[in-house]
């Protein structure tokens, strides 16, 4: 079941921009990316927030702190993708922006990207520039679609070997620090601005995806309607990578099982096989890269390999 909890004051208000963000136990870090984004911003805007069942106390916290939030708390966990569908159904602007919890939002960001998205009507999707808590580059703020060659390259590992390499390093855009204006094909969902009736065509985020791959397959589906996708250097945020995800080989059966389900949607068969296929060489090498540098702790004990963990789970994403 799910509960909205609104407030009168908000009724009646249309504003020019809807944040929507998803939070999953983060308490802490969802008060402070609410806070900076009320003080960095100063554009009009409603901040709807459906909390998914957290058991921390996060969706009391938000209620207690911002009674202007717009709150829906649900009694399971619906995954980011439907969560953020439940949101936006309760939007009313011209345009969303998705909004991490994990994140900090730094002076003007929002302002500039709304503003840039107005300059830039015909792209459909806008993104911004992600920070580590260091201030150094956050690369994952976009990325470009996946291929053939870029999974034979994970495989091989070249890709680790040279990030800096647009050729060997191609999803990740090595060698592009973020810095320019560029169309690109995914913009993160961690900081994803969206033209509202671009995402009521798209039908939101496809629910097949619980977590990750939902921000990709939507700027794919969105690109064959016409959308170009965009970054601006001029938006930075900071992003705490994976704060609501803290056990790593969960992580990876979900970012693998993602990477599979979006072969599956935009592939032909064939490719489907192959890039199956060179996803599980890619897992061996790392599982054997971790056994190599990581096998045996100090003490003499053996340390959980995480990876040798996802390849017995491979069936879980696999299918």
């Amino acid at each position: 079941m799910i509960s909205f909890l609104r407030f009168r004051t908000r009724l009646n208000f249309v504003s020019e921009l809807s944040v929507l963000m998803v939070s999953f136990n983060t308490k802490v870090l969802t008060l402070e990316a609410i806070r900076s984004l009320y003080a960095e911003t100063t554009t009009p805007l409603e901040v709807i927030v459906v909390d998914n069942a957290s058991a921390d106390g996060s969706a009391d916290a938000v209620a207690e702190a911002f009674p202007e939030v717009i709150l829906i708390r649900s009694e399971q966990n619906l995954g980011f993708g439907v969560a953020s569908n439940l949101a936006a159904e309760n939007a009313r602007s011209s345009h969303l922006l998705l909004l991490n919890p994990d994140t900090r939002v730094l002076p003007a960001a929002v302002d500039r990207l709304l503003h840039f998205a107005r300059e830039h009507p015909r792209a459909g999707i806008w993104g911004g520039r992600t920070l580590n808590e260091d201030g150094s580059l956050n690369p994952a703020s976009c990325w470009r679609r996946a291929s053939i060659w870029s999974l034979a390259c994970s495989a091989l590992g070249v890709a680790a070997l040279f990030p800096g390499s647009a050729r060997l390093n191609s999803e990740a855009y090595g060698g592009w620090r973020r810095d320019s204006v560029e169309n690109v094909d995914i913009v993160s969902g961690c900081f994803l601005m969206i033209e509202h009736d671009l995402w009521r065509r798209l039908g939101g985020f496809d629910p097949a995806f619980f977590m990750y791959g939902e921000d990709a397959d939507l700027c794919l589906r969105a690109m064959g309607l016409g959308a170009q996708p965009m970054i601006t250097p001029d938006a930075e945020i900071v992003h705490h990578s994976g704060a609501s995800e803290t056990v790593l080989a969960d992580k990876l059966v979900r970012l693998y099982r993602a990477k599979v389900q979006l072969m599956a949607g935009h592939w032909s068969t064939g490719a489907c096989g192959l890039g199956r296929l060179l996803m599980q060489c890619n897992l061996l090498r790392r599982r054997a890269a971790f056994r190599i540098r990581h096998g045996v702790s100090k003490s003499g004990k053996s340390i959980e390999n995480p990876f040798a963990i996802v390849w017995g789970r491979r069936q879980e994403w696999l299918a």
